[in-house]
């Protein structure tokens, strides 16, 4: 429990097996993703004009039919259930773990997700058209490609030099469903992927959304069981961030009113500014003292819910801002705790973005338990060994 928190009557989670999880988890954040898309970068005010009241649902692009031309956003088609780059970015997570079918680090990132994102052309729901997931991907996540494919930098530290955001953060609930139940291991591997994308707060926060996301798959898992792992585990701003988030998200139990105080509790350590549109001169540079804003807020909003999916990603993209992110964290860790996405909204959002959401659960599923075997093999080879030392004392 956080230090002055006030204890809520939070629900266990109901899901009953890995299968239910892992799907929970993975459709939850692609439906986040798309919930969130076509108001990206806008503030809480500006969605509530825009929509004349709050965002419930799915809904269309900001400026209607001229999407393909408006600014800032051309040519991207963000609303109608189209999924953005952060599924995208998680899906191809999945499928390098379906190729190697172990524990990844960055060394995977280097051999199978640089060229799957090069060279194998894939439908992209924004662009409407079968295209390279390079040519869709944000600058951020094109670093990969330049450092390592071009560059030949070592994997484990081509992160470094990039800008720090949620690039890396986004896409790291995989690695806390093949580690579920196990935050602390969650956490190492998603450090070790993670830099060969991003260093300082981002890989600090893409390390600790695995965390969460496996804290969340824990039987009996509730919000505040997530938030404590992940404080047991976080460093730096990212801890400091993550506690006065959530210590302020407890004071409530509805978005509406939680959406101006999680930001102002965020604000300090946030380095991109008040405009979003426009980043502050310090914004998104390596520092021990800062954070990225998407996931202490996401960890808000899943508190403020009480873990219940529908008002944790609505939540989420009701704050605006990077809100395709946030909903996509939102939804992943709701998803794991046992709360899924709406099935309306599932289906609509697979649909329209020509995306089957759940294949990448049943491949995932099968590879985590294929993971925790040889996982269980390589300790009992350790602990014979160990004994075999004399390592073990017996107790008097």
């Amino acid at each position: 429990m956080i230090p002055g928190m006030t204890p809520k009557g939070a629900k266990s989670s109901h899901a009953s097996s890995l299968d239910e999880r892992i799907t929970g988890a993975l459709v939850g954040a692609a439906v986040g993703d798309a919930l969130g898309g076509p108001v990206e970068g806008y503030s809480p005010e500006q969605i509530l004009q825009r929509h004349a009241g709050r965002v419930h649902g799915i809904v269309g692009p900001w400026n209607g039919d001229a999407w393909r031309t408006a600014r800032p956003i051309a040519p991207y088609h963000k609303g109608d259930g189209h999924v953005t780059d952060d599924t995208l970015m998680t899906h191809a997570l999945v499928r390098v773990y379906a190729q190697v079918r172990d524990h990844l680090d960055a060394y995977a990132i280097a051999d199978h997700l640089v060229p799957d994102l090069m060279t194998n052309p894939r439908w992209i729901p924004e662009l409407e058209a079968k295209a390279l997931p390079l040519q869709r991907v944000f600058l951020a996540e094109k670093w990969l490609v330049a450092r390592l494919h071009y560059g030949h930098v070592d994997p484990r530290e081509a992160g470094v030099g990039n800008i720090v955001n949620c690039g890396a953060t986004m896409y790291m609930a995989p690695v806390g469903l093949v580690n579920a139940a196990n935050p602390a291991g969650a956490y190492a591997e998603a450090l070790d992927i993670a830099g060969a994308h991003q260093s300082s707060y981002g890989r600090e926060a893409a390390a600790v959304f695995a965390a969460a996301v496996a804290a969340a798959s824990t039987p009996g898992a509730t919000p505040d069981s997530v938030v404590s792992a992940c404080l047991s585990l976080a460093k730096d701003g990212t801890r400091a961030a993550i506690e006065q988030v959530c210590e302020t998200a407890s004071r409530y139990t509805d978005f509406e009113s939680a959406l101006t105080p999680l930001r102002q509790a965020v604000a300090p350590y946030d380095t991109v500014g008040p405009d979003y549109r426009q980043p502050s001169l310090g914004a998104r540079r390596p520092s021990r003292l800062h954070t990225i804003e998407e996931l202490p807020v996401a960890l808000g909003m899943l508190l403020v819910a009480d873990g219940d999916y529908r008002h944790a990603v609505l939540g989420a993209v009701n704050y605006g801002r990077d809100c395709d992110s946030i909903a996509t964290m939102a939804g992943a860790m709701a998803g794991a705790l046992g709360s899924p996405a709406p099935e309306d909204w599932a289906k609509q959002v697979s649909e329209a973005s020509r995306l089957d959401l759940w294949e990448p659960a049943t491949t995932l599923t099968a590879v985590t338990r294929e993971i925790f075997d040889r996982d269980v093999r390589q300790r009992r080879t350790h602990e014979a060994a160990f004994t075999d030392l004399g390592g073990p004392r017996c107790s008097d």
